[in-house]
């Protein structure tokens, strides 16, 4: 059986605190505000009514999700790059790297991405997303958001390693349903989940098509 390296991301002890974030941007010497490789989300929703005897009701609920690239084993990125700039590596466990010698930063990878993980690195005119810390990996190291999280909330391992840890509840709104790209992204869910939407924005008529 081939390695698939993975993220997992547990919903319910994640506080929003960004520390993944920053650890990612420290590591990767990011200077642009714009240009983020892993982001963190905060959900919320629910409202406030008012009962007949004048008290107040309420149903909301918040939550955060943090995310990066999630080096899908049917990587959107791969298969729209007109000039083979994306590619996914099987010997490296099945990352999603970018030759950045051959990228002309044309944003095709960043339009089709249903997770928004690439982006346009300006001062360079290249796309750039996470690589999974590839270079500590080699070290036998964790990836730096994973290492950083004081809440533990991050993970890394093969699907299989991840899956017998712990479990994988599916995806969780914001982010699309992984029919796909077949994103390697295991989720344990917080009681406030909301359902994945199937659909996120408009994507090339292609990922329509689940046989691709």
């Amino acid at each position: 059986m081939k390695t698939q390296y993975a993220f997992h991301f547990d919903s319910s002890r994640c506080t929003g605190c960004k520390t993944c974030v920053i650890a990612c941007r420290d590591k990767n010497d990011i200077q642009d505000p714009k240009l983020a490789f892993r982001t963190v989300h905060e959900e919320t929703g629910g409202s406030w009514s008012r009962n007949e005897d004048g008290s107040w009701s309420q149903n909301v609920w918040a939550y955060f999700v943090s995310v990066s690239c999630n080096h899908c084993s049917k990587p959107a990125c791969v298969r729209v790059c007109p000039t083979g700039a994306h590619a996914r590596h099987e010997e490296l466990g099945g990352l999603v790297l970018i030759d950045r010698d051959v990228c002309i930063g044309c944003g095709a990878c960043a339009v089709a991405c249903p997770y928004e993980a690439p982006k346009l690195d300006r001062k360079a005119g290249k796309m750039r997303k996470c690589d999974m810390c590839v270079d500590r990996l080699a070290r036998k190291e964790l990836p730096v958001c994973v290492a950083a999280c004081p809440q533990r909330a991050l993970d890394f391992g093969t699907v299989e390693e991840l899956r017998k840890r712990h479990g994988d509840d599916g995806m969780i709104a914001p982010l699309a349903a992984g029919d796909y790209t077949k994103p390697n992204l295991l989720i344990t869910k917080c009681a406030q989940a909301q359902p994945a939407p199937e659909r996120t924005r408009s994507w090339p008529d292609f990922l329509n098509d689940k046989t691709a």
